[in-house]
């Protein structure tokens, strides 16, 4: 059916476009942001344990590698589905690099990006998200390596207990890197009641 077109039907359309390009661009910029620092936040979480190995402790079926979690806490800023890819990139990461018990870990990286993502977005501080998604990180570790056959020291203690001093320090070099891009006014993305 073709339309009659009149000067009415193209003023709506006009202003229509205006208006969607005015208010709805804004929203279309920050999703394109949003999306852009997901990737890097991403590309960071395959990166590091693909480059930095000379960072990583081995203790078993327990391996830190220093910073690792970084990329992940940033991407909590932005939500949870930002989180979600990164914990997935991290998981890509260590794929590329180590045996798939350390894999099984990373994926855990996974739900607690998506906790403490959803967490902040409710309001929590990220000293608080820090804190509450440590016990929750060691012990989806700690899970996530008892069908790899390791006894109940190593997966409780060497694991779960290692998973959350590294999650710690890793909170603290995160916790560093916000308050840096918070005085150098590029912290947009950060709620000021999250920090």
């Amino acid at each position: 059916m073709i339309e009659k077109v009149t000067i009415y039907n193209i003023k709506e359309k006009l202003y229509t476009t205006v208006y969607t390009l005015a208010y709805g661009g804004v929203k279309m910029r920050s999703n394109v942001r949003k999306l852009t620092f997901t990737a890097l936040l991403t590309a960071f979480a395959i990166i590091i344990p693909l480059y930095f190995g000379f960072l990583r402790i081995n203790l078993g079926p327990f391996t830190a590698t220093l910073a690792s979690h970084v990329p992940l806490f940033i991407s909590m800023f932005f939500g949870p589905y930002a989180a979600i890819a990164v914990g997935l990139g991290s998981t890509i990461g260590f794929l590329m690099t180590t045996p798939l018990v350390v894999v099984a870990r990373a994926f855990m990286h996974v739900f607690v990006g998506a906790i403490g993502a959803i967490l902040i977005k409710r309001g929590a501080s990220f000293r608080k998200v820090v804190l509450i998604t440590a016990p929750i990180h060691g012990i989806l570790e700690a899970i996530a390596v008892i069908p790899f056959g390791f006894t109940v020291y190593k997966v409780l203690v060497v694991v779960g207990v290692g998973t959350i001093l590294h999650h710690l320090a890793d909170g603290v070099i995160s916790f560093a890197l916000v308050k840096a891009l918070e005085k150098s006014g590029k912290s947009e993305f950060i709620p000021k009641t999250s920090i």
